[in-house]
């Protein structure tokens, strides 16, 4: 008997989405996903070496470290609809490296704040945070994100327990709406939204998706 195959699918082919399956559960895809990662850092710290920040080198380099901060974010929110919607499961393998970028371009975003605009100086940091907002709000998504990055390891799962585990994690949340506030609060002074917008935009749609998700799932007696 003929084996049966997909309508339209030529004898002996997979599915597309099979072949990106496999592709990233190689052993190959970790190493060449953190070395992607780490690519913007690398080009950044290369640009302020050579000059090639324009005439404000810090405020260049301090803004493109939080852009990659929120960009990282963005992905990893991503990672669940797209698995989803493609059947690309083994984008699973890669959430958890791309979340500790989030934090690794968090640290560096507060590493440079510290130390071009205050000079590593803790009395003008601790003012700082106290008396501008949009310093305050980051600050607190940054120190989540600290307690997401220190119980992102399987030790750590298994001391919390997964229901545990999982409330903290949904802290995630959060930080996407904290980081939306301290990007929109930093641009209020020069009345410039559109990037704010877009960031807005992407995290409602991917929160929005998660909520639809949970209200369309039929509920048990």
């Amino acid at each position: 008997m003929d084996s049966i195959r997909a309508p339209g699918r030529p004898a002996g082919t997979r599915p597309a989405g099979s072949r990106i399956n496999r592709w990233l559960g190689h052993r190959a895809a970790k190493p060449i996903g953190f070395t992607l990662a780490l690519l913007p850092f690398v080009s950044l710290v290369w640009a302020a070496f050579s000059d090639q920040l324009g005439a404000n080198p810090a405020e260049a380099l301090i803004r493109s470290l939080g852009d990659w901060t929120i960009r990282f974010l963005v992905l990893v929110l991503a990672v669940t609809p797209l698995r989803t919607v493609t059947g690309w499961v083994a984008l699973a393998r890669l959430r958890r490296m791309a979340g500790l970028y989030v934090f690794f371009y968090a640290c560096m975003h507060l590493l440079a704040y510290a130390w071009f605009d205050m000079e590593f100086s803790v009395p003008g940091i601790v003012d700082d945070v106290i008396k501008r907002p949009f310093i305050l709000v980051g600050f607190l998504s940054w120190l989540l994100l600290l307690a997401l990055a220190a119980t992102s390891f399987n030790r750590a799962i298994r001391a919390m327990g997964a229901q545990r585990w999982q409330l903290l994690h949904r802290a995630v949340y959060a930080i996407a709406g904290l980081a939306v506030l301290h990007f929109f609060w930093m641009r209020s002074g020069k009345n410039d939204f559109s990037e704010v917008a877009v960031y807005a935009t992407l995290f409602a749609a991917l929160l929005g998706w998660r909520l639809w998700r949970r209200l369309s799932k039929p509920r048990t007696a």
